[in-house]
């Protein structure tokens, strides 16, 4: 999930937008099973912590302001792998190059377009590695901690998984219907559709 706070930590009410499960439950392929996470980003419930905890990994997820992530790291872990907050985007890729740690982002795909991406990991000798999702992503929409009344979870821009020193089997790693949950459950699986042609 992505969060981000004003000064004297005051949530901001337009950048607070729940991770769905499916989203972290399609890459479960391309993290380490014995992976340790420090889900960075803190927003209210907590969801993403619990989703990577349920599909068994050690999961580090604690609330914001005590564990900042621009000024707390835990001890021992040994991946990243969050939403940060987009408006923050520049913050949370300098922070993530100075850690020098593993990591996987949920980012619009745009980012890869700005000239502070470029300058941060053009030169770096562990390329960015990117996944593709199947469909767009779509958010829960939070504002001071409550879900808003009659929100349609549609996003309107596509995000990538935006991946460092994860090694990849490929630099641009296209996920397949048969990895995306959201799509079994709706039918449109490959499976699904020649066991319905042929019962």
């Amino acid at each position: 999930m992505t969060a981000i706070y004003r000064v004297y930590t005051t949530m901001e009410k337009h950048d607070t937008y729940v991770t769905p499960d499916y989203a972290w439950k399609n890459i479960k392929n391309y993290i380490p099973s014995d992976a340790v996470i420090w889900e960075a980003f803190y927003a209210p419930g907590g969801e993403s912590g619990q989703i990577l905890t349920d599909m068994g990994y050690e999961v580090i997820h604690k609330p914001y302001p005590q564990y900042d992530f621009f000024q707390y790291e835990p001890e021992h872990y040994t991946h990243i792998i969050s939403n940060p907050p987009f408006s923050k985007s520049k913050q949370v890729l300098e922070r993530l190059k100075q850690l020098n740690k593993p990591f996987i982002m949920i980012m619009p795909s745009a980012k890869l377009c700005t000239g502070y991406f470029r300058h941060i990991f053009q030169d770096s000798e562990d390329p960015i590695q990117i996944i593709i999702p199947r469909k767009r992503i779509h958010f829960k929409k939070l504002v001071n901690g409550e879900p808003v009344k009659d929100w349609k979870p549609a996003c309107c821009f596509d995000c990538f998984y935006y991946c460092y020193k994860m090694n990849l089997p490929r630099d641009i790693v296209w996920l397949t219907d048969k990895e995306c949950v959201e799509m079994k459950k709706k039918g449109n699986h490959k499976c699904n559709r020649e066991t319905k042609s042929s019962s």
